[in-house]
């Protein structure tokens, strides 16, 4: 009955054959994404967990252009959704499940999932699915369940999804959904089931690209079950929805686990979100404060960076039962402050050579307290430049010893904004005192010091492509 389905499934999903985005891939050193031409691919996500479930095929078109729009590529969604998605029907009427048994998904409700991938690639997009939010294998106190999978029938789910999404070279795999495996459970070996039914189904381990969703957990994310398995190309983390927390420490401890695999932070503080789930005292999210995650992350060795909007995940209108109270209509929420900055730091990230990017904090030669001043540093390995991160715009000792060159240009890049202008010529130093133009909470400025022998652009301004 299953090897019918997927039959069926292949013949009939024939729109996204022409994709438009190349498939991506691990790069040879292991630390970051490429396209198939070799081009570095920063992630710049947006979690939109509810998209499949809960919006129309017109939302989905006034979803994904916008983000495209603001220069996102990657959106993380998911089939089997978080909020009663096996028994709330999506907009036409259809649950993905027939019975709620995995073994025998509905056609119609994947005709809609079909058109969002096909949607996405036209407009260059990947979409990083997961193919169940992790409360219909563990269910707790606020999943809504049911529990429908276990090791009887979720790679028989796993080859359909597979199978049908196999020519989807935008389709980026996410095992897992919000729940880290339980101990003394089946649980890691039901999620390496799915995922090894996908694969089976997609090409094998080298046709596709995986990784696993986690809730918050010190230390590593995914790699704590599943660094070794064969299917996890890199690993995700979810850093959690308070502003005080070092998150450059979770991509620290996975960018340096052997064998080496990329890394990620796949769901950082949102915007518009209640700090620590706790409006009342602690009041919502601001730019300031995920501004200061996302660069801490890329520059802790990162590959990219996940956004969300508190709104926007679930898909947020007057119609729909809040969760966590939402303060706007999706819509509205589309254009917060932060989702129009994020492209910043992706066009910065690519204006420099990318492959050969490590973090470097031993450039940082005043002690740093683990607070919210922390600066961070990052540079080429080949010496060719350097970006230093200062959250709150505070003088700092820095080593430039590194570098190539007796002298190095610098610019001073605004993260707000995406404008830069000229800071000073700095000569090779073992130690130099840097004053960023402005001080404060909000103040947080990006020091790009290049080699003066390599004539780079502008930063953020221009892709980097070495010939």
């Amino acid at each position: 009955m299953v090897k019918t389905i997927i039959i069926i499934a292949l013949s009939l999903f024939t729109l996204v054959t022409n994709l438009n985005a190349q498939r991506l891939m691990v790069s040879q050193n292991g630390r970051y994404l490429v396209t198939e031409k070799g081009d570095p691919f920063f992630w710049l996500g947006d979690t939109a967990w509810e998209l499949l479930h809960r919006c129309d095929s017109n939302e989905i078109n006034l979803y994904l252009e916008k983000r495209a729009s603001q220069g996102f590529n990657v959106v993380q969604t998911v089939v089997l959704a978080e909020l009663d998605g096996l028994n709330t029907p999506n907009p036409y009427g259809n649950t993905p499940l027939k019975d709620n048994d995995p073994r025998y998904p509905n056609d119609d409700y994947f005709q809609h999932v079909d058109y969002a991938i096909a949607k996405a690639s036209e407009l260059g997009m990947y979409i990083a699915l997961l193919p169940t939010w992790g409360d219909k294998l563990n269910k707790n106190s606020w999943g809504e369940g049911p529990e429908v999978f276990n090791l009887a029938n979720t790679r028989s789910f796993g080859e359909y999804i597979g199978a049908r999404y196999a020519d989807c070279d935008n389709v980026i795999w996410i095992i897992g959904g919000d729940r880290n495996p339980r101990e003394d459970s089946q649980d890691v070996a039901i999620w390496n089931a799915m995922a090894e039914g996908i694969a089976s189904m997609a090409g094998g381990y080298e046709n596709t690209l995986m990784s696993y969703h986690p809730q918050p957990k010190e230390g590593g994310g995914s790699s704590t079950w599943f660094h070794n398995e064969q299917w996890l190309d890199f690993n995700m983390h979810q850093t959690g929805h308070c502003a005080n927390q070092g998150t450059y420490l979770h991509i620290k401890h996975d960018y340096n686990l052997r064998p080496i695999k990329p890394v990620l932070d796949g769901e950082p503080l949102y915007e518009d979100h209640p700090n620590c789930f706790n409006a009342k005292e602690l009041g919502y999210s601001i730019p300031d404060d995920i501004r200061r995650i996302m660069y801490w992350n890329v520059f802790a060795g990162a590959f990219g960076q996940t956004y969300g909007c508190h709104d926007v995940w679930q898909m947020y209108k007057p119609d729909k039962t809040p969760v966590n109270h939402p303060l706007r209509p999706w819509p509205e929420a589309l254009d917060l402050p932060m989702a129009n900055q994020m492209k910043h730091l992706k066009n910065l990230m690519l204006s420099r050579p990318v492959l050969t990017r490590i973090p470097d904090q031993s450039m940082v030669l005043d002690s740093q307290p683990e607070d919210n001043n922390y600066v961070i540093a990052t540079r080429d390995g080949n010496g060719t430049y350097a970006m230093i991160y200062f959250p709150t715009g505070k003088t700092t000792a820095l080593d430039f010893s590194e570098l190539r060159g007796p002298t190095f240009n610098s610019w001073w890049f605004d993260p707000r904004t995406g404008n830069s202008f000229e800071g000073p010529s700095i000569d090779k130093s073992t130690k130099t005192k840097i004053k960023p133009p402005t001080f404060g909470k909000g103040h947080d400025w990006v020091l790009v010091v290049d080699s003066a022998q390599e004539f780079y652009n502008r930063p953020g301004k221009m892709v980097y492509h070495k010939k």
